[in-house]
């Protein structure tokens, strides 16, 4: 079920057990990034996702988005479901964002699994961030929707499409993008967590999607070093692994918080 109520972003909760809370990415939603492995996870665990200002049902932003305030709303949302302790799973920005709950609320927080994800963007990553930007918001939504097929499909799949299939697609989804698609873009250059990384002390682990485009595999890895005991696992995926290789994602995500939902 989904809620909004003025003010408030829109809210996802399924399932029942153990609290897991769900961080979006920077042009996605709830239901866009883990709609297809959503059911699997609530069949072990509450999980309870918002949506970012602009993104689903959530209205958007007057004023500038930050880490903190999008890491509060989901906790609050944890609040409102009940949950005193819970997971939390980060896909992209959604990374940071758990790395904020997680360093703002410490006793509440059981494991982490980041995919996808990031501390900081690197030179070239903050420009083809910048370019996604521009192209947002200059209006040319068609030209972005091919650009961002292009970073986000791994190079197999995306040579297994032919021209027209992805203009297809491209016209699919330019006229789908979130209307807050630039306030979120606009964080993502702005996020710089690293200073966070030490103090993170649950169990965590970082998916990282080597055919990345996007978030290249350097800087996820880079992430996960900073870490203390951090794990590893790789999906040879794009930036979408939900599209790519959703069984193996799933399987990686409820693989590790098995048993990890307890406090060591």
């Amino acid at each position: 079920m989904s809620v909004t109520a003025p003010n408030v972003l829109a809210r996802t909760v399924r399932g029942s057990g153990p609290g897991l809370l769900l961080a979006h990415g920077a042009g996605g939603s709830v239901e866009a990034n883990y709609g297809p492995i959503i059911e699997e996870l609530a069949a072990e665990h509450t999980v309870v996702g918002v949506d970012y200002p602009g993104s689903g049902q959530s209205p958007t932003s007057p004023t500038a988005l930050e880490l903190d305030d999008l890491a509060d709303q989901l906790v609050a949302a944890a609040d409102a479901e009940g949950l005193d302790t819970f997971a939390l799973s980060g896909y992209s920005l959604g990374g940071p964002v758990a790395i904020r709950a997680a360093v703002r609320h410490p006793e509440r927080v059981t494991a982490l699994v980041l995919s996808a994800t990031f501390a900081r963007l690197d030179t070239r990553t903050d420009l083809t961030v910048a370019i996604w930007h521009q192209l947002y918001e200059s209006g040319q939504h068609l030209l972005l929707a091919q650009y961002l097929t292009y970073l986000a499909l791994s190079a197999p799949l995306l040579n297994s499409l032919s021209p027209a299939q992805v203009r297809a697609a491209a016209h699919q989804t330019a006229p789908a993008l979130p209307a807050g698609t630039g306030a979120q873009v606009d964080l993502v250059r702005r996020t710089d967590v690293r200073a966070d990384l030490a103090a993170i002390t649950v169990p965590t682990l970082v998916v990282v999607t080597t055919g990345d485009a996007l978030i290249p595999a350097g800087l996820q890895q880079e992430l996960a070093a900073a870490i203390p005991g951090a794990q590893t696992t790789e999906l040879a995926t794009g930036h979408l692994p939900f599209l790519e290789q959703p069984n193996q994602w799933l399987e990686s995500i409820t693989g590790f918080l098995r048993g990890k939902h307890d406090r060591p």
